[in-house]
C-alpha cells in the first residue's frame, strides 16, 4: 500500500499505539473497575463500599466506547490513505480529547498540571490525552505532510 500519510509517527501512533492504549482502558474499565475508579480519584476519598450497579453499568458502557474508539481509529485509518478521511476522523477525536479532559475537572484543576502526583491511570487519562491531542493538532496543521497532498484519493 503506497502511503500519502508519509510521516511515520502518525501511522505508528494512530494505527497502533493509541488503539492499544484504548484497549487497555477498556480492559480496566470492564474488568478492574474498582482499580479504575480508585486510580482516577486523584486524591479524593474513594468509598470502600460495594460499587453501585449503575456505576458498574456505566463503566461497562465506557469500556464499550473505548473498544469502539480503538476499532474505529485502527480500522478506518488503516483502510485508507485519504487525507480527507484522516482529517475528519482525527478532528472528531480531537473534540473527544477535550471532552475527555473536561471529565477530569471534578477532581480539581491540579490534575491537569501536577504531573509529579500522577499515577498510571492519570497519566493515561490526562498525559496520554495531551499527547494524542498534540499529535492530532499537528496532523491537522499539516506538520510532516507533503504540501498539496490533501486531495489524495480514497482507497
Amino acid at each position: 500500500m503506497s502511503s500519502t500519510i508519509p510521516f511515520w509517527p502518525y501511522r505508528l501512533f494512530f494505527l497502533y499505539i493509541e488503539p492499544i492504549s484504548a484497549l487497555a482502558g477498556a480492559y480496566y474499565a470492564a474488568f478492574r473497575s474498582d482499580d479504575y475508579l480508585k486510580d482516577l480519584s486523584f486524591g479524593l476519598a474513594y468509598p470502600a463500599s460495594p460499587m453501585p450497579t449503575q456505576t458498574s453499568m456505566a463503566l461497562l458502557q465506557l469500556a464499550n466506547l473505548y473498544l469502539l474508539f480503538a476499532l474505529n481509529e485502527h480500522f478506518v485509518l488503516s483502510s485508507t490513505n485519504s487525507l480527507v478521511t484522516w482529517k475528519r476522523l482525527l478532528l472528531g477525536l480531537l473534540v473527544a480529547d477535550f471532552g475527555h479532559l473536561v471529565t477530569m475537572a471534578p477532581v480539581g484543576n491540579g490534575v491537569f498540571w501536577r504531573v509529579w502526583e500522577w499515577n498510571a491511570m492519570v497519566w493515561g487519562s490526562v498525559g496520554f490525552v495531551y499527547v494524542g491531542a498534540t499529535m492530532r493538532m499537528c496532523f491537522l496543521a499539516g506538520v510532516g505532510l507533503k504540501k498539496g497532498s490533501g486531495k489524495a484519493k480514497a482507497k
